[in-house]
């Protein structure tokens, strides 16, 4: 099998389906990853920016990290099963999609750029941890981290202006908006009884 003809089994899968047709599906699971990422990427600044000497230099950088990365882990599975979910509702878009595939080599080059830090410089952390920065090693990787991480990002929104949307309603969706009909009558009579007590 292919890879086109993977996505577009994953794009058909019952999951997948889940998410194109459930209303709450796609906006919980967005924001669930976006929340993830937004703890990855502050965390992991909170730790570059020790390694460049920017923060509290009093505290050792394995201190800083070891109280941080777990954080950072934890959001990046989480970020990691809500990116899958969104994938599989439209697989086929994503795939061919140029921002995409090159959030997709960012986040490679985020994890060859840490694998390069701890196999050498994190290596010899006792021997520096307490140094106002890191050696030149560790200080290049924090630059490149938090420029990796920051295109993460934007590549990330940048996807959601250029996938495109089938805006179609499936038949089988029911759409409730109730609430918007009494958020309006409620509205309409606040304003009436404002009206009538300061007017």
């Amino acid at each position: 099998m292919d890879l086109i003809g993977l996505v577009q089994q994953i794009e058909a899968s019952p999951v997948g389906e889940w998410m194109r047709t459930s209303v709450k599906a796609m906006p919980v699971v967005e924001a669930m990853h976006v929340l993830a990422i937004a703890v990855v990427f502050g965390t992991i600044l909170i730790v570059d920016s020790r390694l460049l000497g920017l923060l509290d230099k009093r505290r050792s950088y394995t201190t800083v990290s070891g109280e941080l990365l777990p954080w950072t882990w934890a959001a990046f599975v989480v970020a990691v099963i809500t990116g899958l979910l969104m994938f599989t509702a439209n697989a086929t878009t994503y795939y061919e999609n140029t921002p995409f595939r090159l959030k997709m080599l960012a986040l490679v080059a985020a994890g060859l750029n840490m694998a390069v830090f701890h196999l050498f410089t994190g290596r010899q952390a006792a021997e520096w941890e307490f140094a106002k920065s890191a050696p030149r090693g560790g200080r290049i990787a924090a630059g490149l981290s938090i420029a990796i991480w920051s295109s993460v990002i934007f590549l990330g929104r940048w996807i959601g202006f250029t996938k495109g949307y089938d805006f179609e309603i499936p038949e089988d969706v029911e759409l409730d908006f109730d609430f918007l009909e009494i958020s309006f009558n409620m509205i309409r009579e606040l304003g009436s009884a404002a009206a009538e007590r300061f007017g």
